[in-house]
């Protein structure tokens, strides 16, 4: 198991405490500070055509060489200059998750972010999983590429949790998403539903938002979902659930980030992409105050 070095400039005890007061059920806001009731992020939601059709996307209705499952380290550590995940590998399975001290999921360990301290090591393959194809297909997800992906804005609105400062959207739970059976933003638009469906289940979608770190008052990010997300605060990868996959849950607790001090200002990118039939999940809850940054650019006729 990796811990972090005695030099680490956080109590890690203090905020294993402070994290587990957080996420207790019906927890109270710890702060006067007044919350608000929701918070909308507006991001690009990009369809594509699956690969069975033509000019589809190879990545798009694939099942991986090693079989469906959750993948990690398809994407590199650092986003580019653009602000886009970087092609790493076609991905490596995994067989059991990673962990904190509270038995939540965490990112498989990577050299900048290991094992929290007495969290649990999981496994994942050595070899090669077929997740996805080339550097060069996989640039395409998250760029706006004639011939290839329709993009447009979209929002999503969190909501507070009753009394808590936990904000949460949940497929499951938001009125319009519960109609359409899951979350499927784009059904009957741009490229239009898959073919023999009545459902759109090839798109991806990315947000960018900032946000105030709060040292020691517990603030986590948590994803439950599928296919493919990835999120990175400051540039670097914190979630990294890829893969074709059903749902999966992972949880960053930025009390564990060593790159990110009390008071800063931060910049927190999502990228999610829903890649197969027949579901796709989606549920973001959160302790943190997100705030839209700059919003991605779009193809021209579909901007607001």
């Amino acid at each position: 198991m990796t811990t972090f070095s005695n030099t680490h400039r956080k109590d890690t005890g203090t905020f294993i405490a402070a994290g587990i007061m957080a996420l207790m059920a019906g927890s109270t806001v710890a702060s006067a500070q007044e919350l608000p009731e929701a918070i909308t992020l507006t991001g690009v939601v990009r369809d594509f055509q699956e690969r069975s059709v033509s000019g589809g996307h190879t990545d798009f209705e694939w099942q991986p060489s090693g079989g469906f499952g959750q993948y990690a380290y398809m994407v590199a550590d650092e986003l580019d200059a653009q602000g886009k995940p970087v092609y790493a590998s076609n991905g490596r399975k995994v067989w059991s998750q990673w962990k904190d001290a509270q038995g939540r999921n965490v990112m498989p360990a990577r050299s900048y972010l290991p094992t929290p301290e007495n969290g649990t090591t999981g496994s994942a393959s050595t070899s090669d999983g077929g997740a996805l194809h080339t550097s060069a297909d996989f640039a395409q997800w998250f760029r706006d590429t004639p011939g290839k992906n329709i993009s447009s804005p979209l929002s999503i609105t969190l909501k507070r949790s009753g009394d808590t400062n936990v904000y949460v959207f949940d497929d499951k739970q938001d009125a319009t998403y519960q109609n359409l059976g899951g979350f499927f933003p784009i059904n009957g638009q741009l490229y239009g539903n898959s073919a023999g469906n009545n459902k759109n289940f090839h798109f991806t979608y990315e947000l960018d938002t900032t946000f105030t770190y709060q040292e020691g008052t517990g603030q986590v990010f948590t994803f439950t979902g599928d296919d493919d997300v990835w999120v990175f605060i400051n540039g670097k990868c914190v979630i990294d659930i890829g893969g074709v996959h059903s749902a999966v849950t992972q949880t960053v607790d930025l009390d564990n980030i060593p790159w990110i001090n009390d008071g800063e200002e931060c910049e927190l990118k999502f990228f999610f992409a829903e890649r197969h039939r027949t579901q796709s999940n989606f549920r973001i809850a959160t302790s943190i105050i997100l705030r839209n940054a700059e919003i991605p650019s779009t193809d021209s006729i579909y901007d607001e």
